[in-house]
């Protein structure tokens, strides 16, 4: 009797196939073609993904089990963004953010901005190895540059992630990258250099690209020194600045985790902006926590800039990551996912055909449940055996999981990391996708790698 329930529950491959097109069209279409925010239209898949259930024998139980499931592994992330949020107000009110911009104004070349914007970022993203961090944080100093020199928002806002995806993939402090080594069981350091195959092109063409597209607008030095005396004149502009930021580099260094370090940080800014305002209560403070920084210069597009941050400002993000995850959570639970990989393993026997769906596999999963961690690890496990079966390393399947998984999730909507994005620098997902040229370009430049043979690891025992 439990077997034929079992087995009436069995999702086929076509079953799957056709489940995911129609729900990954109700999201397309909803944030593409109509510009919705993608709460709603990930809720009304939540909807529609339920009826199928029921109407396929699921229970509540299986239903609710799915969604509990989905948000477990983004618990963590959550939390810290929270956190972000907070950092982010108070970095702003003890003149930290506006430092960093003043000083920028003073160092950074107009003709050379854009590409600064992208190294800058990504040395930052290599010593801290956390992509998130780097955007909330000196992302956000840099982008209030950019505005000043009458960028385009979306073009500075691509370099910044561009940076910080490049510093996060290749640092040996980041999760992500000792994600896909664990995953695929290669030697951490042996697969940070293998990923230079990929890594370096991507980010040697993205430099080029940065350099000629920040060629062509014009610095306006007016505005930037009327910016700078802005924010000389409204907040504590000091060396004071660089104490949280050295202390971000020595946690990690010290290898200490994202949210002691974050607390760590935030304990450190509180105490700077009480000796900086003597006058500061506690009450103002517990608001500015919780609500952000709101700036009152007379600049109205400082103002605009500089008013952000506060863990309010990360519940929108919050709201739909958890949405996104339930969603993930329970094509997971009704194995709709992995009926829809599954087939294709048996018949991967080249490895450029292997290799270029493993990154498909790794971007759809990212399209269909938006986090980076299960882009890393379904297609992972799902295809460990076919890489084995043709002798190829475990360092190839590593690096094709970063190039296919946590570098893409930057670029959906609805992604743990493309809304924290969006969120951090307030430019939509769809507005800074075309410039991330990094992540566009490291899924590129894998299946190159896996069509030509260039850089492709096989296994010592190959005969």
């Amino acid at each position: 009797m439990e077997e034929a329930k079992m087995e009436k529950k069995k999702v086929s491959f076509a079953e799957s196939i056709i489940i995911l097109i129609i729900l990954l069209a109700v999201l397309g279409i909803s944030v593409i073609k109509f510009g919705l925010s993608p709460e709603v239209p990930v809720l009304f898949t939540v909807l529609l993904l339920t009826f199928w259930a029921r109407f396929r024998g699921f229970t509540w139980k299986d239903v609710q089990d799915g969604i509990k499931e989905g948000i477990g592994v983004a618990i963590i992330p959550i939390f810290i963004f929270i956190l972000i949020g907070a950092l982010i107000g108070l970095w702003i009110k003890a003149g930290i953010i506006p430092s960093i911009m003043v000083l920028g104004f003073h160092l950074i070349s107009g003709s050379f901005f854009v590409p600064s914007v992208f190294i800058v970022c990504s040395i930052v993203g290599i010593a801290i190895g956390s992509g998130f961090t780097t955007i909330s944080t000196v992302g956000i100093a840099l982008f209030g540059i950019g505005a000043s020199m009458n960028a385009n928002p979306a073009l500075v806002a691509g370099a910044i992630i561009s940076g910080a995806v490049f510093g996060d993939k290749m640092s040996p402090l980041s999760d992500s990258t000792n994600l896909s080594s664990a995953v695929a069981e290669s030697e951490l350091f042996a697969h940070i250099k293998n990923m230079m195959w990929s890594t370096i092109p991507s980010f040697v063409v993205s430099l080029i690209l940065f350099w000629i597209l920040g060629n062509s607008g014009h610095m306006d030095p007016t505005k930037i020194e009327h910016t700078s005396a802005i924010l000389q004149s409204n907040f504590v502009i000091s060396w004071w600045a660089v104490i949280p930021i050295i202390l971000m580099f020595i946690c990690a260094w010290r290898k200490i985790p994202a949210i002691p370090t974050l607390f760590i940080n935030i304990a450190v800014t509180v105490i700077m902006i009480f000796v900086e305002s003597p006058h500061e209560t506690v009450q103002s403070l517990n608001n500015l926590i919780m609500n952000g920084f709101v700036a009152k210069t007379s600049d109205q597009s400082v103002n605009a800039l500089l008013t952000r941050g506060g863990i309010s400002s990360m519940m929108a993000t919050v709201a739909l990551i958890i949405s996104t995850l339930s969603l993930g959570g329970m094509l997971m639970k009704f194995n709709v996912v992995q009926s829809a990989m599954e087939p294709l393993v048996k018949h991967l026997t080249k490895p450029g055909r292997l290799i270029t769906v493993t990154i498909l596999s790794g971007i759809c999963i990212n399209l269909f449940v938006g986090e980076q961690y299960l882009s890393v690890i379904l297609p992972g496990r799902a295809f460990k055996s076919a890489f084995d079966k043709i002798h190829l390393s475990p360092l190839a399947l590593s690096r094709v999981l970063e190039d296919g998984g946590s570098v893409i999730n930057y670029l959906i909507p609805w992604g743990v990391a493309g809304s924290f994005a969006a969120s951090a620098l307030g430019v939509p997902v769809l507005h800074f996708l075309p410039f991330v040229f990094f992540s566009l370009l490291s899924p590129v430049f894998s299946i190159l790698s896996g069509v030509t043979g260039i850089g492709l690891k096989w296994a010592k025992n190959k005969k």
